[in-house]
């Protein structure tokens, strides 16, 4: 019936009224309908004749027939060709409305692909049509502009293909979402907002689109760049009956805050017109919206407000919303007159809960901006604040639940501690002391008060007063901090230096779990007391001997904590400053510190080596080695291996150096005497002139590390007779004992180098003392290099001497295990050969008889002293015990003591090596003469 002539790749029917049965085959079988795009494309192209119209739009027509499952990614750049032209021709040819939102309707369908690799290969076609739905936004139709927006919001709502196509599937659900990010869709979207002034549907379709788009970083990054935050803020006020712009508008922003440049778009809303929108909706939510959707509504604009207030440049308070802000904020504490809040009430619901922590929030930032001090006077900031500053009960303008009103009791004395500093006055009329001493006074006591600890604020605090205890310090540390004599005086006339030092001890006595904010409190405290009593000996003696126990409890703290991560080195930190604060200048103090041991303390924290804490403690020493009695404790003080305070010093001093890159040989000898001091920094940085007031690097150096610290230490502990020094510690020592000297002379130096730089000729004197100042501290690093030489080599020389003597002790030692070795094999020899003890024998006795005196007095009476016939080479007496010879060679006790007339059972076994015999001597009787 028909026949199909093949000709390269395109299969062409022969008679063209066999056309309709092929596309009906080819939708049983699950097939795309053959279509020639290039002739549709060239049919749409052609203007040269009139009737041409009908036939166009039947091609089109015929176009969405054939793709209503699906586009191809191969054909999609045809398509939306012919879709432009389409869309061109609308202007002079309105039937043409139809075919293109006939078209637009098929980009909602999804992409197709024939193999894997077409998503890749069509990218940058595909990126270019979707780009095209953004153009094609221009054109003034309603229909098509809100269906364009229904496209796109398909995007992100991707359904599966009504039918299966053979031979194709479909592409990924993200692709078109990553293909409008390429294109640029998101600007050109944003771009057609300001085409859509009056036309609310379509704006609200607009903004539903931008608000899908919005989820991505990519488009929000493009939406940024054409100003949407602007555009978009600047129309939240605009009339909707049905509230969806202010809702999409609102999300929008939201998302344009997190996924892009937060600076930016705070730049964009921090302008006049854009902050008047935001106070005329957030007024109007607030005054007017009941509902749940009102309120959260009302909360996000606040939160975007707030944002926005971080920026000092944004107008908040040209435009009022600052005043406002601060009524609603206090209006429920202070009664007020403005008919802005009268009749106006909270409920207890989250969403007026989250609101009033909120504006406790931006009260805190509105107040960084001095500007906005005067109107926190004149909407009685404090007052409202201070409303909290007390113990809970029950409310009579809200009833807050118990967890609610304890999270604003928190949130409102937080709040305090960044305004109060600011208004001190109001502070003080409000009798701020007193209000918080009470509240501290109730948070110590036994009351029985369930605390929930739910809250950020709250966090450490379950069942307990700890977080109420610890935002009340912190109000407290800040008003210390400002060193207003008038707030000091009036705490100290309180008694606050023993109310803390109560609180402290209260708290060291209770064992709790919550050990990082019990930490927290200890450190406030500590720092509290540091700013009441510096500069004034009478608190002091105020804080007395109980505030030095405190102290020296923390200072007994493990070192193992330090690295816990817990608050234990704030603690320390605090403690050495209230040490320099409380104690350092009160002599009854200081001799109390001393007794107690707190010198050894802090060398026992010193020897921990940890850099953090070196500079403070070598600063408190220095201090307290202005008290004579110190310099006892310190030489006592004795570390692991017996080390002495000196060494420790030394040995700091070599570390700090290592780490400075001092050039030091590897004795530790001065290199280069004519900078003996220099730091690696010194070396690199180049001698500027610098006016009279600015330090030089040299003086730098002095505060920048610990090396002069140590050397007033050491000074103080006079660097004559220091125990415990090795000769390292020596050598290093003669460049600390003078580090004053070298430091002098560096300072000329760098005068002498300045003024070679400013090329200034000084006169003939002054060239004279400068040459001469140099040349002297040339002379001092030489000298001190000599004598470190010399000890160098009398170190070298002792040890030479030591070695030798050691020598000498092991060649005794050795010459005495060869003489008890020959000794061993004579007595061998005797106790194995019979003939040899007897000759033996008989030499002994030669050498006795030769000893004896020849002249016998007359009638005396000779006593033998040996036992005859004793075949033994040691001295012995009646009496012998044997222990060289065990029993079991003997057979028993000696019967006879002839033991050459007797024959020894042997019983076996071999000689064995017993100790020498022990003999019992009677005493000789010596006849009288």
């Amino acid at each position: 019936m028909w026949s199909v002539e093949k000709s390269g790749r395109e299969l062409r029917c022969k008679e063209p009224a066999l056309l309709h049965q092929t596309d009906l085959l080819a939708q049983v079988l699950g097939a795309f309908k053959t279509m020639d795009l290039n002739r549709v494309i060239k049919l749409l192209e052609e203007t040269d004749k009139d009737d041409l119209e009908e036939e166009q739009l039947k091609s089109v027509k015929k176009l969405v027939q054939c793709y209503q499952n699906g586009l191809p990614l191969r054909d999609l750049a045809q398509i939306f060709k012919i879709l432009n032209l389409c869309a061109e021709k609308i202007e002079n040819q309105p039937h043409f409305i139809e075919s293109a939102f006939n078209i637009l309707k098929l980009c909602g369908l999804p992409f197709l692909k024939k193999k894997v690799s077409d998503e890749v290969t069509y990218a940058e076609d595909t990126a270019n049509s979707i780009a095209l739905l953004g153009e094609l936004m221009k054109i003034p139709n309603s229909e098509l502009r809100i269906q364009i927006c229904k496209c796109i919001v398909d995007f992100y709502h991707a359904e599966p293909p009504k039918k299966h196509i053979t031979g194709y599937q479909q592409a990924s659900s993200s692709y078109k979402i990553k293909m409008a990010e390429v294109g640029g869709l998101a600007k050109k979207m944003v771009q057609s907002l300001a085409l859509l002034e009056n036309q609310l549907v379509e704006k609200l379709w607009v903004l539903k689109a931008l608000q899908h788009l919005s989820t991505s970083e990519v488009n929000c990054t493009l939406m940024m760049k054409a100003q949407a935050a602007s555009g978009i803020c600047a129309h939240l006020n605009d009339p909707d009956p049905s509230g969806q712009l202010l809702f999409r508008s609102s999300e929008i922003l939201w998302n344009l805050l997190e996924k892009s440049s937060k600076e930016e778009i705070i730049q964009q809303l921090s302008n006049l017109e854009c902050l008047l929108t935001l106070k005329e909706v957030f007024k109007n939510l607030f005054m007017r919206g009941f509902s749940h959707y009102d309120r959260q509504l009302r909360n996000d604009i606040l939160v975007i407000t707030t944002i926005i207030a971080q920026n000092p440049g944004a107008p908040m308070i040209e435009c009022g919303f600052t005043r406002d802000l601060i009524l609603f904020a206090t209006f429920n504490e202070v009664k007020s007159q403005n008919p802005l809040v009268k009749g106006l009430k909270l409920s207890n619901s989250y969403e007026d809960f989250e609101l009033k922590k909120l504006l406790f929030n931006i009260i805190v930032i509105l107040c960084k901006d001095l500007p906005t001090i005067q109107l926190l006077i004149d909407g009685k900031v404090i007052l409202a604040l201070f409303t909290y500053v007390k113990k809970p009960e029950k409310q009579k303008t809200i009833e807050w639940s118990a967890a609610q009103y304890e999270e604003l009791q928190l949130h409102a004395i937080a709040t305090l501690s960044s305004v109060a500093p600011l208004l001190t006055e109001e502070y003080m009329l409000c009798q701020g002391n007193a209000r918080v001493l009470a509240f501290l006074q109730w948070c110590e006591s036994e009351d029985s008060f369930f605390s929930h600890g739910n809250s950020y604020h709250g966090t450490g605090g379950r069942g307990n007063k700890f977080a109420q205890m610890r935002y009340s310090l912190r109000l407290l540390r800040a008003m210390v901090y400002l060193e207003d004599e008038t707030i000091n005086n009036d705490l100290c006339e309180k008694g606050t230096i023993q109310q803390l030092i109560g609180i402290f001890k209260n708290i060291i006595k209770s064992h709790d779990k919550e050990e990082a904010i019990v930490l927290e409190i200890q450190s406030d405290i500590l720092l509290i007391l540091s700013g009441l009593c510096e500069h004034h000996i009478p608190r002091k003696e105020i804080f007395g001997t109980e505030g030095v126990d405190i102290i020296l409890h923390v200072m007994k703290t493990d070192p193992m904590k330090f690295q816990s991560g817990l608050g234990y080195n704030v603690l320390l930190f605090s403690t050495l400053d209230s040490i320099w604060c409380c104690i350092l200048g009160c002599y009854p103090l200081e001799d109390y510190f001393l007794e107690k041991e707190g010198i050894f303390l802090l060398l026992d924290l010193l020897a921990l080596n940890q850099k953090k804490f070196c500079n403070l403690v070598l600063g408190i020493m220095v201090e307290f080695c202005d008290n004579p009695k110190t310099t006892a404790h310190v030489n006592a003080w004795r570390g692991k291996k017996d080390q002495t305070a000196a060494s420790l010093l030394i040995k700091l001093w070599r570390k700090e150096e290592k780490e400075l890159g001092v050039k030091r040989d590897k004795h530790g000898m001065i290199i280069d005497t004519k900078k003996p001091l220099f730091t690696s920094f010194q070396e690199e940085q180049k001698i500027m002139p610098l006016p009279a007031n600015c330090p030089t690097i040299a003086i730098m150096d002095v505060a920048e590390n610990i090396r002069a610290k140590i050397y007033a230490v050491l000074g103080k502990l006079d660097f004559e007779n220091l125990p415990g020094l090795s000769a390292e510690d020596f050598v290093t020592l003669c460049i600390i004992h003078r580090y004053l000297d070298f430091k002098i002379g560096e300072i000329w130096n760098e005068i002498y180098e300045e003024i070679k730089l400013e090329k200034l000729r000084p006169v003939t004197t002054d060239k004279k003392i400068l040459e001469a100042i140099t040349t002297a501290s040339e002379n001092i690093g030489k000298m001190v290099a000599s004598l470190q030489s010399e000890m160098i080599e009398s170190q070298a020389h002792q040890d030479v001497q030591n070695e030798q003597k050691v020598y000498a002790k092991i060649q005794a030692t050795h010459k005495q295990r060869e003489l008890a070795s020959k000794s061993w094999e004579n007595f061998l020899a005797r106790t194995s050969n019979a003939k040899t003890l007897k000759k033996a024998k008989r030499l002994q006795e030669k050498a006795i008889e030769s000893s004896r005196y020849s002249g016998q007095p007359p009638n005396a009476i000779f006593h033998r002293t040996d036992i005859k016939g004793l075949n033994t080479t040691v001295p012995s007496g009646r009496v012998v015990t044997v222990e060289s010879t065990p029993a079991r060679l003997l057979g028993g006790p000696l019967a006879d003591t002839d033991i050459a007339l007797k024959k020894l059972p042997i019983r076996g076994g071999a000689l064995q090596r017993v100790r020498a015999a022990k003999t019992v001597n009677e005493p000789k009787k010596i006849a009288p003469t």
